[in-house]
């Protein structure tokens, strides 16, 4: 496929293969975009961005909802798309692709309840006489810079709240992933989008992500992915205005009362779906003595269960990881637990991109597979002794993205809501859990911002005081 820049599809002498995870196969190529090639967009960006700030906020739903309406036309190409490129199970890929759908949906519906608030001044000593109220406007140019493991969905979590907000979207998608991000682009054009309101620039982050970062025509920068890639790109942004939505190693705390074969089903499908490679995967289980032995019981068998394969397999449950460095980490990280006291319940082993699903008992805070984000199919299991204990365990991470419990007693998990330090709470079901519409994000260094069409809106405008006199 081509890139979006400036009104056309642009090819170059320099490409990139898509690379099918699962056989090494090449799916396609795109172009290897350079800092001329953002200088370009973003110039075009800005002109785009006039246009769109300009269009009546019912232009602006209507054009997103006809993009909305020809993703649903396009649903199954979408969901094989993001299979092929990423990895996921077939039925994941088309799960994507209709929550992406829904997204935009949800994005229409905001751009027409851009709103701000009366003031009465006179309540200020020196109001006497003074009105004002807030206008809410557009950012300008928003840039868009998405992970790989949700190609398509986390590209509209940007997309669709820009474009309703009157902003224009300068997309960069992952360099393992573009497809899908590129077709979302062939859809709004061909839903009748202005030409200069969308780019996508396809290639090295390394190469055009800070050209993206650092030019401050560029006055939004919505970023999902790595902790220490959203450090930097805060370093080098300047003054503008970033979300950062960054990674977590999340916990799921086990109580003495839980119902263990609901948590043995919640945790083997919030644990190794997409093979784990979900920010807000389950990947610390915290569970009581009490309890210990007959939940790794209740695990193991729906952990073995999950059959590893071709993801276009309708029998397979799990794929493959992205890349095979990615897979030799994991393995890395699991040999590393069992070298310093952990064991290996099930799993643990690899073939190229296949991880097997792992699940390791005996696991101390400090090994990497408790105390990093190890963003693979494996979780680690620890004792604890009471709900305070289990609270100090959590919170134990300079993470807060997403965790969860499963208990019956009221008074635990209002404390567990109450206490624990991270931007989503889930009480009986694992962590991995998020509707489109809600806010979504992290504490601490899971990141800034919240996402989510109606709020991701609020991030991408600003508010403007009107007085009066």
């Amino acid at each position: 496929m081509k890139m979006y820049i400036a009104g056309e599809w642009v090819d170059k002498a320099e490409t990139m293969d898509v690379v099918n995870p699962y056989d090494g196969s090449v799916v396609d190529t795109v172009p290897r975009g350079d800092a001329a090639d953002i200088d370009r967009a973003i110039d075009s960006a800005e002109r785009g961005a006039k246009v769109m700030a300009a269009m009546s906020a019912h232009e602006r739903y209507e054009i997103i909802h006809r993009a909305a309406d020809l993703m649903l036309e396009r649903l199954d190409d979408l969901g094989r798309t993001i299979t092929l490129e990423e990895g996921k199970v077939l039925a994941e890929g088309m799960g994507e692709a209709s929550r992406a759908q829904e997204t935009i949906v949800l994005s229409a519906e905001e751009a027409k309840r851009l709103t701000g608030e009366t003031l009465d001044l006179s309540g200020a000593s020196n109001g006497a006489g003074k009105f004002g109220f807030t206008l809410r406007v557009p950012c300008g140019v928003v840039a868009a810079i998405t992970p790989f493991n949700f190609p398509l969905n986390l590209v509209c979590h940007k997309v669709g709240p820009a474009l309703a907000a009157g902003n224009s979207i300068i997309i960069k998608p992952a360099s393992d992933t573009p497809l899908s991000a590129l077709k979302l682009t062939e859809i709004f054009v061909d839903a009748g989008l202005p030409a200069e309101a969308i780019q996508c620039v396809t290639g090295s982050g390394g190469v055009i992500g800070d050209a993206i970062s650092s030019n401050p025509k560029v006055r939004k920068i919505s970023f999902t992915g790595s902790r220490d890639v959203g450090e930097h790109i805060c370093q080098v942004a300047g003054l503008k205005k970033v979300t950062m939505e960054l990674g977590s190693n999340a916990p799921l705390i086990v109580m003495p009362d839980a119902d263990l074969e609901k948590v043995a089903a919640a945790t083997a499908n919030t644990g190794f779906a997409n093979a784990g490679q979900v920010c807000i995967s389950t990947q610390r289980v915290f569970a009581s003595n009490e309890v210990y032995g007959d939940f790794i019981d209740a695990l193991k068998p729906a952990v073995e269960a999950l059959t590893t394969g071709n993801p276009l397999d309708s029998d397979v449950k799990m794929g493959p990881m992205i890349r095979v460095q990615d897979a030799e980490r994991v393995e890395a990280w699991v040999q590393e637990a069992v070298g310093s006291g952990a064991s290996v319940v099930t799993g643990g082993t690899r073939e190229g991109t296949m991880h097997a699903p792992t699940i390791l008992a005996d696991v101390a805070p400090e090994m990497k597979v408790s105390c990093d984000e190890i963003f693979g199919p494996a979780l680690g299991i620890s004792r604890i002794d009471d709900i305070d204990q289990a609270i100090a365990m959590a919170n134990d991470t300079n993470y807060g993205l997403s965790a969860a419990i499963f208990t019956e007693n009221l008074n635990w998990a209002l404390q567990f809501a109450q206490q624990v330090e991270s931007g989503n709470i889930h009480i009986n079901w694992g962590t991995q859990w998020r509707a489109d519409l809600m806010p979504y994000g992290g504490l601490k260094e899971s990141g800034m911002g919240k996402e989510g069409p109606k709020y991701a809106v609020e991030e991408m405008t600003e508010t403007k005081m009107v007085v009066i006199h």
